[in-house]
């Protein structure tokens, strides 16, 4: 079987941008200090595995030209969510596996344990614990092009919906159920973790997480 391609899909780290939802409860600032977070933790887990091809895949497409040289660079495109991610994991053969970049739990050996059960089953999914995923892996790309049809993202019923449009026939694995840190109860959750990283300043922070991690905050 073909190297695995890894799908880092991600949105450009913008100030009011990302984690929306977050961003409601405990403020635009906090959530974008969250995500920066994130996204160092999985630059620093996966920027240098070579047990698969790890390909950036940033929204909006410009936006990758600003990180780091290393990864491969793929464009999003436009539409809506479904369309994109379809697009990205039908843009190549052989396995491919998609994740976001807001899960703190989410590592290498998650995606070892994708890329093997992809070896006799023809989709993976990292289910969440709110009804939607946090990785999703087919053993062809081109499976992709009806996933995501009529998916209700967001809610309770985004990981039903995409096992819908699966064929009757497909073998499906699931891996372990990881959290999402959508809410001020998560990312409460979250801080009291002794692994968090995520910065208590203010502006001083703010300034800190701009200039030092490896990738290009843009408030």
């Amino acid at each position: 079987m073909k190297r695995g391609r890894l799908i880092l899909f991600l949105k450009a780290p913008r100030l009011g941008a990302v984690k929306t939802r977050l961003g409601a409860s405990i403020g635009s600032l906090a959530a974008w200090r969250f995500y920066n977070a994130m996204l160092t933790r999985l630059w620093r887990r996966f920027a240098q595995e070579q047990r698969w091809r790890t390909v950036l895949a940033v929204s909006p497409d410009q936006g990758a030209a600003r990180w780091p040289p290393g990864l491969a660079r793929q464009a999003q495109g436009r539409g809506e969510l479904g369309r994109r991610m379809a697009r990205a994991m039908m843009a190549g053969n052989g396995p491919v596996v998609l994740v976001g970049g807001d899960i703190p739990d989410l590592s290498a050996r998650h995606i070892a344990q994708a890329m093997q059960a992809l070896k006799h089953a023809d989709a993976v999914f990292g289910p969440a614990d709110d009804g939607g995923f946090w990785l999703v892996g087919l053993r062809r790309g081109q499976w992709a092009a009806r996933l995501f049809h009529g998916v209700r993202w967001s809610s309770p019923q985004t990981l039903t919906d995409t096992l819908a449009n699966l064929p009757a026939t497909a073998r499906v694995v699931q891996l372990e159920t990881l959290s999402d840190v959508d809410t001020r109860d998560d990312y409460r959750a979250y801080l009291r973790r002794p692994s968090s990283h995520a910065p208590a300043g203010g502006a001083s922070s703010r300034r800190n997480y701009r200039a030092g991690s490896g990738y290009p905050a843009d408030p």
